[in-house]
Order: C-alpha cells, then structure tokens, then sequence
C-alpha cells in the first residue's frame, strides 16, 4: 500500500481529526501508509495463529457497533484447539462455537461484512489489527479437522494489517488452566 494517497487511507472525519488535533495529515498518511499491509506476511500468521484469544468488531447495517471476545475451545482432555487459521495471506478462518445465542456478531456480518479484528499479546505488549470482510462459513465440515467443536465459521478477506504500538499495553502473564475452568 505504499505510496497510497491520503484519500486512500483516511476518511475526511479522519482527516478533519487530525487536522483538528494534530496537525500533519499528509506526514501521517506516509507513516500508515509504510505501515498497512493488504495481506497477512509470513512472520504474522504464527504470531495470530499463536493467540488464546482477540477481539472482533462489527457493525450493522445502520452502523452501530459491537464488539466481541473471541477465544480458544478446549479439547476433552484440556489442550486447546487453535484460535484460528490463515489459510493464505489474504484470508483467515476462525471457528464459531456455541455461545449466549444473540448472534450479534454473526448477525451484523450477514447485513454488513467490514469486520475489524485486535490481537493483543500481554505478555509481549504487542498489539494487530486486521481489518477486511467477512463471511460466515455454514458447511459445518469444512473445517471440522480443526475445530471438530463448531457449529460454523468465519472466513476474513484481508483488506487491512498492522501493527500497533506498545503503548499503555500492560505486561501480563497468563495464569494455568486449571480444572476449575472446565467446570464452570
């Protein structure tokens, strides 16, 4: 994406903002803009894959927004399936399993599929966005090697991936398992 106009990365409320309180749109535009991959590099898909959890944003088709904890299912013996899958640097899948049956997620993506993805990595303090359209996968088989436990999937087009600053992220260690998790 290099090279990108700043039209091409920013929407004029972005651009009023900065103008409003930072001042150098076009200084940003460059930075973004070496910054913003369409794809998902090779070094990524491990760091995503490797994740217990992230968080997806969605909205409907009037534009309010949801946002959504998306974690790991575990096995009956307690290893856990993977977060999800990159299966090539434009797309990746990840699981549906069962949950409060609202829908919201789910039901915004079947009226409106900009989906926006955050991964943070406490221990590490690094942070990804990636940012594309969604689909929702409901061939229950497609994916069941992986993830014999879902009900369906979501399939992402990758429009937008980057990183983000460590800033005000907090260094965290993840507590074990332990069999009080499973019970509740």
């Amino acid at each position: 994406m290099q090279g990108k106009e700043e039209n091409d990365l920013f929407h004029e409320g972005e651009i009023e903002a900065q103008r409003r309180f930072q001042g150098d749109s076009i200084r940003n535009a460059q930075l973004l803009g070496a910054m913003i991959r369409d794809n998902i590099p090779p070094s990524w898909a491990e760091f995503l894959e490797s994740q217990p959890f992230f968080f997806i944003a969605t909205a409907n088709h009037r534009g309010q927004c949801d946002c959504s904890f998306r974690g790991r299912e575990f096995n009956a013996s307690g290893q856990p399936y993977s977060l999800l899958k990159v299966v090539d640097a434009k797309t990746l899948v990840f699981p549906d399993y069962s949950g409060n049956k609202l829908y919201n997620s789910l039901g915004n993506i079947l009226v409106n599929p900009h989906i926006g993805m955050l991964f943070v990595d406490f221990q590490s303090r690094s942070r990804a966005r990636v940012n594309g359209t969604a689909e929702i996968i409901e061939d229950k088989d497609a994916y069941s090697e992986i993830w014999p436990l879902a009900l369906r999937y979501v399939g992402v087009t990758v429009e937008q991936a980057y990183p983000n600053c460590k800033a005000r992220v907090p260094k965290m260690t993840l507590a074990p398992l332990t069999d009080a998790f499973f019970d509740e």
